[in-house]
């Protein structure tokens, strides 16, 4: 099989949109180049990208580190895969998550 890298860039902008975050705040967080997140997000250069790389944005976007090369194996993206945040921290963000979700809702209705 093929590596799938529209799954990889589906995974990573679907995890960002839950935890709200950009993809300049991953790229800091995992030390990688804006340039890289962005052409991982939007399929631009399917190049070989080194495991360490994927690793360190797994990690960042809470999953398991091998969790993107999986992806990219396999296409398959897990919903919700075993995550290295304790339980209470995860329930903790999906919380402020739905927060995020609810003040912009009712931000653009009073807009």
């Amino acid at each position: 099989m093929e590596d799938d890298w529209s799954a990889v860039g589906r995974a990573i902008s679907n995890r960002l949109d839950e935890r709200g975050m950009t993809m300049t705040e991953l790229a800091k967080q995992a030390e990688v180049s804006l340039t890289t997140v962005r052409e991982l997000v939007h399929v631009l250069n399917t190049r070989r990208r080194h495991p360490r790389t994927l690793g360190k944005l797994s990690k960042v976007l809470g999953w398991p580190e091998g969790h993107l090369q999986q992806v990219l194996r396999t296409g398959e993206v897990e919903s919700d895969p075993v995550s290295e945040e304790p339980g209470e921290l995860a329930a903790i963000r999906r919380e402020l998550q739905e927060l995020r979700r609810r003040v912009d809702a009712l931000e653009s209705k009073s807009s």
